[in-house]
């Protein structure tokens, strides 16, 4: 990732890249970015698709899946967005972005990474190499207090999925 970051919980920014990487893999597939969650659990990711009618409402499904979880490490919550970015003449644009946002069980904020993309008049989707740091994030989990050996209790509908490279 860029330098200039602040240091980020190692096994949240393992959740943050995979999300990253998944999102990237499907929309190079020609799927449509469908928000997801990633929650680590040891080795394990647990995923969980939170689909909505607007933005609102699948940040209300993550939050409300990830803000009760215990005996996790870490969790991501990705979608397809945008970022705004200075140019060179000093005016703000807005570009295509992946993000990917996370936290920690008890930790005051969250963080906020991403990777830029362009889609050419074919449809064919380029992404920029560099993983950039958004910013800080809320954090689901800023409530719940790191728990070390407790089995995970999950919503229902979350699934087990890969794990964690």
């Amino acid at each position: 990732m860029a330098e200039g970051k602040p240091e980020i919980d190692p096994v949240l920014e393992s959740v943050l890249l995979y999300c990253l990487k998944d999102a990237r893999e499907r929309m190079q597939q020609g799927e449509n970015i469908i928000p997801f969650s990633a929650l680590a659990v040891g080795e394990t990711l647990f995923m969980e698709e939170h689909p909505g009618n607007t933005p609102a409402e699948s940040y209300s499904s993550a939050q409300h899946v990830l803000a009760g979880t215990r005996g996790a490490k870490a969790y991501g919550f990705c979608y397809d967005g945008y970022i705004n970015v200075d140019t060179d003449d000093e005016s703000n644009v807005q570009r295509d972005c992946l993000i990917a946002e996370g936290g920690t069980p008890g930790a005051p904020h969250g963080h906020a990474v991403g990777q830029m993309y362009t889609i050419d008049d074919e449809g064919n989707v380029s992404f920029n190499e560099e993983v950039i740091y958004v910013g800080k994030a809320l954090n689901y989990m800023v409530n719940l207090t790191p728990e070390e050996d407790e089995e995970v209790e999950t919503e229902e509908g979350a699934t087990e999925t890969a794990e964690q490279e």
